[in-house]
């Protein structure tokens, strides 16, 4: 059943955390720079404002702003936003994110799409917003069933069809959300408009066909560069979550470095995190994942990628045919994001319609670049409302 939803965490979290902020421990480590991971000098700085200046009530009213809702579908508890769309005749989009981010990541979007001429666009092209919480994230349940990972692309469809009442959707993501929206549309395709990306699933990586062009060719040996270089925190996710949970559930600290490193790390902003985020985004973000517990459950994703046998990838394979590759889809690519695939490796895989190079930006593009993502969005569903 659906019920209005309020976020209010408790005050004694809050004490709690004000307990172990002022108790923090940090490595003795006198190389400020980022070259290993976190800087020492800004985890510092993180944790002086969030402990003396950061006003978590002040961040809860501004997402209570927005309507939020939960209810039981297929049996897990999920959390979402649903804002609807001041137009003519607004068109249902679902919006997903990944990790190591929240429903957060698209605060600043939901008011360009839903209300579109109070941003000097045109109301015909209004959206009725749903951006829900992926299982195990944040207000919403766990969900390790069901195939997991492999089918929360069924839970959204039922989330939008059957509770929310939408015959005919768009669906948006990055991330894991690129990946949850590509099986919206290889599974559910009658019922899925059209899909936009802001990256290309990394599973795709693991196919390699014989006819690679020069272009395939030097974007696949990047992204095996990236996962030597950079990929360790995946594999400790995805084959050791457990373990790797226990101190981020327990340390403020060690949660803020391990989620605010990859924001500096993915992002359009060079040696300044602070000039593609304020401080008070970055924490609100933290925030979510402490006040509900959910580090250990948001690994879920990668365990179960990890932990895929041969009957997953031929179920997987075999769904293949169903209809991500006839479902339009656009992508709108950011430089500073994790990968840069071409377009022409898209195109194995989705009916490429729009394919848009932003001239800056980076992984959280929802967050860093919201109005250029925006209107890509409004453009590339036009001809398909």
């Amino acid at each position: 059943m659906l019920e209005s939803f309020e976020i209010a965490v408790t005050d004694t979290i809050l004490e709690d955390l004000a307990l172990r902020l002022r108790a923090t421990r940090l490595p003795l480590d006198a190389d400020d720079d980022w070259n290993a991971g976190m800087s020492p000098a800004y985890l510092r700085e993180l944790i002086t404002y969030w402990r003396d200046q950061f006003d978590w009530r002040s961040q809860e009213a501004l997402l209570n702003r927005f309507q939020h809702y939960r209810s039981a579908i297929d049996g897990t508890r999920i959390h979402f936003i649903h804002e609807r769309g001041q137009g003519p005749s607004p068109l249902p989009l679902i919006l997903t994110h990944g990790y190591p981010d929240s429903f957060f990541r698209f605060y600043k979007l939901i008011g360009l799409l839903t209300d579109p001429a109070a941003h000097g666009g045109d109301p015909i092209d209004a959206f009725d917003v749903v951006v829900p919480s992926l299982p195990g994230y944040g207000f919403s349940e766990p969900r390790e069933g069901h195939g997991g990972l492999f089918g929360f692309g069924d839970l959204w469809q039922k989330l939008m069809t059957e509770e929310l009442g939408y015959s005919r959707f768009g669906a948006h993501g990055g991330d894991w959300g690129s990946t949850i929206t590509e099986h919206l549309a290889r599974s559910h395709a009658s019922s899925v408009v059209g899909i936009h990306l802001t990256d290309l699933p990394f599973w795709h990586i693991f196919q390699k066909p014989s006819d690679l062009t020069q272009d395939e060719q030097k974007f696949l040996e990047r992204n095996e560069r990236w996962q030597k270089e950079d990929g360790a925190y995946a594999m400790i996710q995805g084959t050791r979550p457990r373990t790797a949970a226990v101190g981020l559930t327990d340390s403020p600290a060690g949660l803020a470095a391990w989620i605010v490193e990859k924001f500096r790390e993915w992002s359009d902003c060079g040696d300044d995190i602070e000039s593609s985020y304020s401080t008070d985004e970055l924490l609100t973000n933290v925030m979510l994942y402490w006040a509900t517990g959910t580090i250990g459950s948001s690994f879920q994703p990668y365990h179960d990628v990890m932990n895929a046998g041969a009957v997953r990838w031929f179920k997987e394979k075999a769904k293949d045919w169903l209809g991500s590759s006839t479902t339009p889809a656009g992508f709108a690519l950011f430089p500073k994001d994790i990968s840069s695939p071409p377009r022409e490796w898209a195109e194995r895989f989705f009916n490429v319609q729009r394919w848009t190079e932003m001239p800056r930006g980076g992984h959280f593009a929802a967050l860093e670049e919201p109005k250029r993502l925006a209107e890509d969005i409004r453009e590339f569903f036009q001809p398909l409302r």
